[in-house]
């Protein structure tokens, strides 16, 4: 039986995207993200992907769920091999720092950070018991927020940052058990979640932001995640990746 990858938010952007490489590599997919099984992006991944793919409906912030959904992707499609922690939202509301409501905060970390963290524990924990034969890993997509500062989305960036040192901590735990954790730091990518701002970046990305002067695309970030899950990166484990066309290289 080929290899599983669980992808949090995997019915769409980035997470399809990374669904779409794994999937013409051979690797069987768990999508998992809080949209009904029956919404038009679900119905449209799914078919797209074919057999290789399942849909599992979970709300990161239902902590108290993770088991019973890992119960349920092991019992429709066998034990995961790779954890690809990239569901996200971004700040609800882009405005002045001085201005976030905790409510909103909330809202954010309670998904990019908290929800991620007790999910990738849960995974981790199983995979330390060996239920998987081969290679393991965990791959936490994050952002290059988790470095570059944006005042008008100050907890989207910090729950970057934080998911960074999550990504270092699982690394340094689970090295000892041969289980590889990288973290992907995406940059500008061409999604839903950046439509409302395309507009706005184009000029600049053509103008120099991006030294690769396009947008990323989610299968630029599939690309990167395919050696990571196959093992041909074991050695380094913990790796800072970034995914940006060049965009967060320091420059005068």
């Amino acid at each position: 039986m080929s290899d599983l990858a669980l992808i949090t938010g995997g019915q769409t952007g980035i997470g399809l995207g990374i669904a779409r490489i794994l999937v013409a590599e051979g690797w069987r997919v768990a999508l998992a993200s809080s949209s009904p099984e029956n919404s038009a992006t679900v119905l449209d991944a799914l078919a797209e992907l074919g057999d290789a793919a399942c849909y599992f409906q979970h709300d990161l912030r239902n902590t108290d769920a993770v088991n019973a959904l890992l119960d349920q992707v092991n019992d429709r499609q066998g034990a995961i091999s790779s954890l690809i922690s990239n569901a996200g939202v971004p700040a609800r509301v882009r405005g002045d720092m001085l201005d976030i409501l905790p409510e909103n905060w909330d809202f954010t970390l309670d998904i990019n950070l908290r929800g991620a963290f007790f999910l990738a524990q849960s995974v981790a924990q199983r995979m330390v018991k060996g239920q998987v034969d081969g290679y393991r890993s965990i791959v936490f997509v994050t952002s290059v927020s988790a470095d570059m500062v944006s005042i008008e989305r100050a907890e989207y960036c910090i729950s970057k940052a934080a998911a960074g040192m999550m990504a270092q901590l699982f690394a340094a735990r689970l090295a000892g058990d041969g289980i590889g954790v990288f973290e992907l730091r995406p940059g500008i990518i061409e999604t839903g979640m950046t439509a409302g701002v395309k507009d706005k970046y184009t000029d600049r990305i053509e103008g120099g932001l991006v030294p690769a002067a396009r947008w990323g695309q989610p299968s630029d970030i599939g690309s990167v995640v395919l050696p990571l899950v196959n093992g041909q990166m074991q050695f380094a484990n913990g790796a800072v990746i970034p995914v940006d066309g060049g965009l967060s290289i320091h420059r005068l």
